[in-house]
């Protein structure tokens, strides 16, 4: 069975909806490890440079410092670590609101867990959101509500959506032009796809 990591940030929080399996990797990336703890879960890692939080105490997860000079941001070291230990699907929680760039950067975390074949949801409130490159991805029939569909990081070509109350078949898709915000799921699960390039999906929690 495929081992899952759940990765906690520091931002919003939105409780999981969800158990979690004994053999499921769960990390803080820095501040999110209050925000584990706030929903019932420990964490076994807690990886970041505390630089605005401190380093949990009296805890047994194991504590990894990062220096504050460096590249990767928190969350990044945190989805690297989960690579490391053969993850391949993760699910980030806290990695949204509160400053609009860390929210942009965990999308474009996204993106990276792509390019080692892994898939990984960013969870907001109402939505969540993927990246998919070069390939597919099935809506949950859960799901029901807004998708939005964009390029992402340049040109998607070979676009298809199907299932959805506005189809495309094999479509370009331009970062600088919206065309696929405020779709909408049908009685079907609905299914997205890119030949060329990613593509950046928000559908229904």
């Amino acid at each position: 069975m495929e081992k899952l990591c759940v990765i906690f940030g520091a931002g919003e929080l939105y409780a999981p909806r969800k158990k979690f399996g004994a053999t499921d990797l769960i990390i803080a990336a820095d501040g999110g490890y209050e925000k584990a703890v706030k929903v019932g879960l420990t964490p076994s890692v807690v990886i970041g440079d505390f630089d605005s939080s401190r380093a949990p105490e009296n805890t047994a997860a194991h504590i990894i410092k990062l220096n504050r000079d460096k590249d990767d941001t928190d969350m990044l070291a945190a989805v690297k670590l989960g690579l490391r230990r053969e993850c391949r699907t993760f699910v980030i929680y806290g990695g949204t609101g509160g400053r609009l760039d860390h929210t942009a950067a965990n999308i474009s975390t996204l993106a990276y867990l792509n390019a080692f074949g892994a898939r990984g949801f960013l969870i907001d409130r109402d939505s969540v959101a993927t990246v998919v490159t070069d390939g597919k991805f099935t809506l949950p029939r859960s799901a029901r509500g807004t998708v939005s569909v964009f390029a992402f990081g340049g040109i998607a070509s070979g676009v298809t959506l199907k299932n959805l109350t506005y189809a495309l078949t094999d479509a370009e898709l331009d970062p600088a032009f919206p065309l696929g915000v405020s779709n909408a799921t049908t009685n079907a699960a609905g299914e997205i796809s890119v030949k060329h390039g990613s593509l950046l999906i928000f559908f229904p929690r």
